[in-house]
């Protein structure tokens, strides 16, 4: 009888340790998938973001850098982040790739920041958190994208700030820009 209940305990456990292993294969196999999506989701985005920065080069043929904002101007609530996409177009001629070079900077004045938002320049420029500055290497006709990343607290004040965009093409100046963030 000692036999007969260890065989079964031996069976029970070798059908226990076939379903955790067929659930644990379903399970990675559905986080691929899920995350298979998402990456195509975000590959779509951007890829379509890119596409409507090329659209606005093409209305405006003059211009070498733009903002892929509504108005130039992004609307953030306390404690969020944004991110503000723009490109540069080197409108050059020939084979060789230009350096451009961006640095993105206070807009406003700081004594007019200072007594509409409450807030110095050093706070203002403290909410870029990323891609304060930059280089592309870009071909003649080609397109150099960009992401800055903002990021507000729940301290912010309420107003808006203006940014400005200065692009150098081989250390001498190109273009600008600007967008404005407006707290909420």
């Amino acid at each position: 009888m000692k036999k007969k209940a260890a065989l079964e305990m031996s069976i029970g456990t070798i059908v226990i340790i076939v379903l955790a292993m067929t659930m644990l294969i379903m399970g990675l196999v559905l986080i691929k998938s899920i995350f298979s999506g998402a990456k195509y989701n975000v590959d779509t985005i951007n890829d379509k973001v890119k596409e409507q920065i090329n659209k606005m080069f093409q209305e405006d043929e003059s211009a070498s850098v733009v903002v892929y904002l509504a108005d130039s101007k992004a609307i953030i609530k306390k404690g969020d982040d944004f991110g503000v996409a723009f490109a540069i177009k080197n409108s050059g001629t020939g084979s060789a790739a230009n350096k451009f070079t961006y640095e993105v900077s206070l807009g406003d004045d700081p004594i007019d920041l200072k007594n509409q938002c409450g807030i110095t320049e050093k706070e203002a420029m403290a909410l870029i958190i990323k891609g304060r500055t930059g280089e592309f290497s870009i071909k003649p006709g080609n397109y150099g994208y960009g992401l800055i990343r903002i990021q507000t607290d729940k301290n912010s004040p309420v107003c808006i700030i203006r940014y400005d965009i200065k692009v150098k093409k081989d250390g001498i100046d190109d273009s600008s820009t600007f967008f404005d963030i407006q707290i909420k």
